[in-house]
């Protein structure tokens, strides 16, 4: 289905509540599954955080994850080391086509049996849990930060604990900082050190049984979005967040004051403020840290009239959709310029945006997200609108709140 978000303009103040990081989430719920004694507050109302309750939760051989690539591989990792128990975990037409090889392989170095029955590199997987007593594994890092922290999320449950070896440049660190926070935080004891993470196997009580999961710093970017692309002394408020974050996202408040848009932390609150024009005519960025970020500012530079380069994107290629690709065809019909490689876009902006587009949304909500703040500018249509339910199911409803016209 269809909707047509109409030219709109926000109200001079608002305030939004945002649910529980989906990265967060995702990591506490394996974390819970393997100490159930651990109690999670705030967490994450997107399909994905439901899916991975799901099947955490399931009894069946056969487990769908559907769109849920965080899942499929934290679950991954998670069925491998569950002594006795044989499932199949599958997912939709487009996670078949994800490539998981490398976590795959190694958990067979550590005595997983996992094996591919369709493509070979891709799910559905066939995996037999196994007592896992090898503890040393090396892992290419130059592709997903996920492959590492689905590991680590385990590693506290193995008999010797865990130590990976990082092959290559690292890529989205602060997604792994973030799986080692909170393996500390339950009393977890782990090293980083030169490309050599270790996780020691848990023998105590937890130190922590309740950990309040942090609003997510992704969905905020859109309203970051939303605020730059509106007059000067435009104030929206975001609850709930903390200045030290875990999450990589976070940078926003960095990158966004670029844009004229100031931060300020109240309370576990955020107000984001416009405070004055961007005055540059040309920004570039290297996202390799939070290239989930990327479609959004790509498309608050549409918006804004201003060129930029962004890089560090090689991991967009295998998300839900290609979303290089992606941004290139929904940019170019609005009248921009798009260059892609493999790992970075550079858009020419134009000063006029084309009115009444169709964005196609490629099964990715951050698709349908990203471009939604353009509404301030132009009328548009957004194809298979609910896509944003798997992080944000309420992302409608909120710009609503904010004053923004749509109709179906």
């Amino acid at each position: 289905m269809t909707i047509k978000l109409h030219k709109s303009s926000i109200r001079n103040t608002s305030h939004i509540t945002i649910t529980g990081s989906k990265s967060e989430s995702n990591r506490l719920l394996l974390l819970k599954a393997l100490y159930p004694e651990l109690e999670i507050d705030n967490i994450s109302n997107s399909d994905d955080s439901k899916v991975m309750q799901k099947a955490l939760d399931s009894v069946d051989d056969v487990i769908d994850i559907h769109h849920a690539g965080t899942a499929m591989r934290f679950l991954t990792a998670y069925f491998a080391q569950q002594m006795g128990r044989e499932v199949i975990l599958t997912g939709s037409q487009r996670m078949k086509e994800r490539p998981i090889e490398i976590l795959v392989d190694a958990l067979n170095q550590l005595g997983a049996d996992i094996s591919y029955l369709e493509t070979h590199g891709c799910p559905p997987l066939k995996i037999k849990g196994k007592y896992l007593v090898k503890n040393k594994v090396t892992l290419k890092s130059n592709v997903s930060s996920q492959y590492i922290s689905a590991l680590l999320l385990i590693a506290s449950g193995l008999e010797n604990g865990l130590e990976l070896t990082l092959d290559g440049e690292i890529t989205s660190i602060p997604y792994i900082n973030m799986t080692l926070n909170l393996l500390n935080q339950l009393g977890i004891k782990t090293t980083f050190e030169n490309q050599i993470i270790s996780v020691k196997p848990k023998t105590n009580d937890l130190n922590s049984r309740h950990v309040t999961v942090e609003s997510d710093w992704s969905s905020a970017s859109y309203f970051y979005s939303i605020v730059a692309l509106s007059p000067v002394d435009t104030e929206i408020q975001l609850t709930a967040y903390k200045k030290e974050s875990l999450q990589g996202d976070a940078v926003l408040a960095n990158i966004y004051r670029t844009f004229g848009v100031q931060t300020t932390f109240e309370n576990k609150s955020i107000r984001l403020k416009k405070v004055e024009e961007i005055q540059e005519k040309a920004v570039a960025f290297q996202l390799n840290k939070s290239p989930d970020i990327a479609q959004t500012i790509a498309v608050t530079c549409l918006g804004l009239g201003v060129n930029c380069h962004l890089s560090g994107l090689h991991t967009l290629k295998i998300k839900e959709t290609d979303r290089l690709v992606a941004l290139q065809n929904e940019l170019e019909q609005l009248n921009a310029k798009v260059d892609i490689s493999e790992d970075t876009l550079e858009l020419y902006a134009t000063a006029h945006i084309k009115k009444d587009v169709t964005i196609k949304t490629y099964n990715d909500h951050r698709m349908a997200m990203a471009f939604a703040p353009l509404a301030l500018k132009t009328s548009l249509y957004i194809e298979d609108f609910m896509v944003v339910s798997k992080s944000y199911p309420t992302f409608w409803e909120d710009l609503k709140t904010l004053g923004f016209k749509i109709s179906k």
